[in-house]
């Protein structure tokens, strides 16, 4: 005698019995704000060498190095601000456990 297929129900609430997978998560909150200010120390470090070039260069860089010390630091806000965006398929997901249960015919 074949058994009933079991009903699957999809798990939506949060304090449910689903099981987490943690290889779907994103990077720790920790790890992403070190990223992000180690790329924005960068900038300004070479906006700081953009300074010191400006000053020693001779006419045609000493403007474009002005520009580049003057420009970089919007670009340096905005990729330090730029992070933490949720992306489809990002984050936990959460599997159902599919229980089987016998019949016992007696």
């Amino acid at each position: 005698m074949p058994l009933p297929e079991p009903e699957v129900q999809p798990v939506t609430a949060v304090g449910s019995d689903g099981v987490h997978r943690i290889t779907d998560a994103g990077t720790s909150l920790s790890d992403e704000q070190r990223s992000r200010s180690i790329r924005y120390a960068i900038a300004m470090g070479i906006r700081t060498v953009c300074f010191v070039g400006a000053v020693l260069a001779p006419s045609p860089w000493r403007w474009i190095l002005i520009a580049g010390a003057i420009l970089l630091p919007y670009f340096a806000v905005v990729m330090a601000n730029a992070g933490r965006e949720r992306r489809d398929g990002e984050g936990f997901s959460v599997l159902t456990v599919r229980t089987q249960r016998r019949q016992i015919d007696r």
